[in-house]
Order: C-alpha cells, then sequence, then structure tokens
C-alpha cells in the first residue's frame, strides 16, 4: 500500500471518529498533547517526569504544565530544592525568565509534609534531592495527587544523575526534551561542562554548561 493511501485511510478513519463522538475525540486529543488524563472526575494519581539535558526546556515545560493546572483552578504546590538559587531564592525561573512561585526545601521528606490538600506537585531539579525521592513521589501519586517532576536524567559525565533513573522507572508518563548542540547544531541530549570542577553539583548557566550531542560530547 502506497503512502498515500495510507495517509487518506488514517484521515478517514480520525473523521469518523469524530462524526461519531466529537467530544470524546476532541478530549482524547487533547490527553494526547497534555498529558491530563484525569476525565472522569475520579481521584487517580499519577507520576509524570519531563528530563532532558540542560537548556532543553524542562523547566520550561514544568512551568507551562503546572499553570495550565492552576487554570483549571487546581489546588498546586510547587518545590524545588534550596541548593537551586541560580534565578531565584523562591520562584522555579525558566531560562527565558518564565517564572513560577514555589517553597525551597531540603529534603524530599519535606514534600510529603508539606503537600497536603492539593490536587497537582510540581518538583523541579529533582536530581539534587536524596534518593528518597522516588518513593515520595510514589506516596503522593497513591494519594491520588498529580505529581510534575522535571530534571536531569544524566550529569556533566553522562551518567544517571541522583534519584532521576529511578524517578523515570516509576513513572506513568516521561517526556524526554533535547537541547540543540552548540557545536554542530545536531540535537543534543549531554550537558557538557566548559569549567575544570570536578564537583558533581555545580551550579552554572551558559558561562558553565553547554548543550552538546552525543558525537561533539564525546570529542571534547
Amino acid at each position: 500500500m502506497c503512502i498515500k493511501k495510507e495517509i487518506e485511510i488514517i484521515v478517514l478513519l480520525s473523521l469518523e471518529l469524530y462524526f461519531r463522538d466529537p467530544q470524546k475525540y476532541l478530549i482524547e486529543a487533547d490527553l494526547q498533547m497534555f498529558i491530563e488524563p484525569n476525565i472522569r472526575n475520579t481521584k487517580k494519581g499519577w507520576i509524570e517526569v519531563v528530563c532532558g539535558s540542560m537548556f532543553s526546556g524542562k523547566t520550561e515545560e514544568l512551568i507551562r504544565r503546572l499553570k495550565r493546572a492552576q487554570i483549571a483552578n487546581l489546588k498546586v504546590e510547587i518545590f524545588k530544592p534550596t541548593v537551586d538559587v541560580r534565578y531565584d531564592e523562591n520562584d522555579i525561573v525558566s531560562h527565558n525568565d518564565n517564572r513560577i512561585p514555589s517553597t525551597p526545601v531540603e529534603n524530599s521528606q519535606q514534600i510529603l509534609l508539606l503537600a497536603q490538600d492539593v490536587a497537582v506537585v510540581g518538583i523541579d531539579e529533582a536530581q539534587f534531592f536524596d534518593e528518597e525521592m522516588p518513593m515520595v513521589a510514589e506516596k503522593l501519586a497513591s494519594r491520588g495527587i498529580r505529581v510534575i517532576v522535571a530534571g536531569l536524567d544524566m550529569d556533566f559525565l553522562g551518567r544517571p544523575f541522583g534519584p532521576m533513573p529511578a524517578v523515570l522507572a516509576m513513572a506513568d508518563y516521561v517526556t524526554k526534551l533535547h537541547a540543540i548542540c552548540v557545536v554542530c547544531g545536531d540535537i543534543a541530549n549531554f550537558s557538557y561542562r566548559k569549567s575544570a570542577s570536578e564537583a558533581m553539583v555545580l551550579l552554572g548557566e551558559k558561562d558553565v554548561y553547554e548543550p552538546r550531542c552525543r558525537t561533539c560530547y564525546h570529542q571534547q
């Protein structure tokens, strides 16, 4: 079967589904785009993870999802590690200066204590939290809370970062974002550190890190 014919069949099937039940069709299409599957007003929790390299838009996407939840009049609590003071001591701020108020916490257990009577919990820079982070996310989801976690999946050495691998394994939905390699312009998923520091936690922006593709990262 030629590609043109396959496309025609897909379009016809989509139209048939739309005319059969327009409201259901539009709801399902929205779910595929925005990952908001709780449409039956049931108290069902889940874990979403937004991951990727530096400058891939993780925080931007986290803020977008949280603001949509606020528009829907859902009670939202947002947390970040106290170590993240690059842009603001309290707000979560993207590289594009998009921001949303948050509560800085020392460890993941504090999130459990503070996230009471909420519908949505957002967590930024999850890689900086302790090893209890995955179980904290799981406990929140078990309470019927939508948990949105954002963080680096790999450190500057290209290794799985902190609690992120376990959070990813336990997540219901995973979105991996990519930056653009500053060397060749290809898709980037590595965070190359330009400084000589070997410290695992080294806060910085474009003066310290740059996104690179696999090939350019290993040719450093």
